[in-house]
């Protein structure tokens, strides 16, 4: 297998610099690896640069026989998305636990690239998008001589299971999201929050929120195969009304984020960048998927487009210093 062909290195992109309305891809190859939070399995990732139009794919190895599978990072590739987001099937191999990945491509604006995978899931690092975005950035991108596409919301789209939804808009500026969540423990309680979604804003307000969940489920899910590597070092971990991570939140509303950052990386799977509003209520990853699969299965709902958008931009792409700011002093 060829990787990178076609690759316009001589674009490389500067520090601070926009990649424009140009594709892009990493400038060279780069490794992350870790442990899978539900699998506990060790598991190496290497990100080859891919030419114009290759999209997101992950080349997973490790299989039985020494056999490889490609998957294309896309919605009709979803087979699960109870706990997270999985691609590909049991049978003939999947990738498990993408959205945090996802959502680092977006936040480091990477249309292009092959994500070899040794392992059935992605490293879960420290629960938050942010080691993955570090790794970008020290390898860099490169623009590409071809125009970035973009998948525009021409008509509201919308799924409901109960009192819950997810729902796409028109939104002529960009891709803002409205996230808002329910939780019985008055820890987290009912929260909600708006953001023109940019490379950037997610940079600044979202790459750093981890994952989180409940003390009392964890046997309940470890017996299902489930959270078998989490630990206080990638997990968020809730007991009644109180954080058992000795050094707390990274922000005040970190669980908000959390889930912003998961629906970013869900929504990714889109294949391109979106131009619409996302609002969602007590969603997840089924939603998220479930909208995605409603928006594309009615040709009248969007369009696919080249132009640049005014306003909040897609694709102030370019890697900036994070603002995080912990907790009990974040916003």
């Amino acid at each position: 297998m060829r990787i990178g062909s076609g690759v316009a290195r001589q674009n490389n992109l500067a520090e601070g610099e926009m990649a424009g309305s140009k594709q892009t891809t990493l400038a060279n190859r780069a490794e992350i690896s870790g442990r899978g939070v539900h699998s506990d399995q060790p598991v190496t990732i290497v990100f080859h640069p891919a030419s114009a139009h290759h999209g997101i794919q992950f080349l997973r190895k490790g299989l039985a026989g020494g056999r490889e599978r490609l998957i294309y990072a896309r919605h009709d590739a979803v087979t699960a998305s109870e706990l997270c987001t999985i691609i590909g099937d049991t049978q003939s191999g999947s990738v498990s636990t993408i959205e945090h990945l996802m959502a680092a491509l977006y936040a480091s604006g990477i249309d292009n690239l092959l994500i070899e995978i040794d392992g059935p899931e992605v490293p879960i690092m420290d629960g938050s998008s942010a080691p993955f975005i570090a790794v970008f950035d020290r390898v860099g991108l490169v623009r590409q001589d071809a125009a970035r596409r973009f998948v525009k919301i021409l008509k509201p789209v919308r799924v409901e299971h109960s009192e819950k939804y997810s729902e796409l808009l028109p939104f002529a500026r960009g891709f803002r999201m409205t996230v808002e969540i329910d939780f019985k423990t008055a820890l987290i309680g009912r929260q909600k929050k708006s953001l023109d979604l940019t490379p950037g804003s997610f940079r600044d307000e979202l790459q750093h929120a981890r994952t989180f969940g409940f003390l009392k489920d964890v046997d309940m899910l470890r017996q299902a195969g489930f959270a078998l590597g989490a630990s206080l070092d990638n997990t968020v971990a809730i007991d009644g009304d109180a954080i058992m991570n000795p050094e707390g939140l990274r922000y005040r509303d970190e669980f908000i984020r959390h889930k912003m950052l998961d629906a970013v990386g869900d929504l990714s799977l889109a294949g391109y960048p979106i131009i619409g509003h996302f609002r969602s209520f007590c969603g997840g990853h089924r939603m998220n998927v479930s909208v995605l699969h409603s928006l594309f299965a009615d040709r009248t709902a969007f369009e696919i487009v080249e132009e640049r958008v005014s306003g909040a931009a897609m694709t102030d792409a370019r890697p900036r210093a994070a603002a995080l700011a912990f907790a009990p002093e974040a916003n």
